[in-house]
């Protein structure tokens, strides 16, 4: 394997071009549970071209009923991109203040982390976010109610071979 670069720009450029809209490749989460994750692992997918069809613990969308829980969940995102060595993207926890476009956001009421962001762009520092389920384009991080979050910087993604 190798490693290739992510393309953090097609992931921005995919965000805002579905943030309001739905992609008809991939099934629309919203009403059974929420479209946030499904929609930044398409942005993910977007910036590296890369899925991981390791079953269980891997990150691909194929259907509905053919799908890692990580394209989807949350948590098994975040465990998913900070775990992984195998094929597909990768990435480490870092902060808002070294958090670059393409990065993702997910943020916490104090007990769950319950929603995934993608970062598209900053202004004054601050970053502006695409998101699904409340469908969000280039809204400001700051206009969130949460208690925490935690960001993730995705480096890049493993090749398949």
């Amino acid at each position: 394997m190798y490693v290739i670069e992510y393309d953090r720009l097609a992931a921005a450029d995919y965000a805002k071009r579905w943030a309001l809209g739905r992609n008809p490749r991939y099934y629309d989460f919203e009403n059974i549970g929420g479209d946030c994750t499904n929609f930044v692992s398409q942005c993910i997918f977007a910036g590296c071209g890369v899925m991981n069809y390791t079953k269980d613990i891997g990150w691909y969308f194929n259907s509905l009923s053919d799908r890692a829980a990580a394209w989807t969940s949350v948590d098994d995102l975040y465990r998913f991109l900070i775990t992984n060595k195998r094929a597909g993207p990768f990435g480490e926890i870092t902060d808002l203040n070294h958090s670059q476009i393409g990065d993702i956001v997910q943020l916490s009421d104090g007990i769950d982390f319950y929603h995934s962001c993608v970062i598209t762009g900053y202004s004054g520092g601050y970053p502006y976010v695409c998101a699904h389920t409340y469908d969000a384009l280039n809204k400001p991080l700051i206009n969130y109610y949460f208690n925490s979050m935690r960001v993730i910087h995705i480096i890049g993604a493993n090749s398949r071979w």
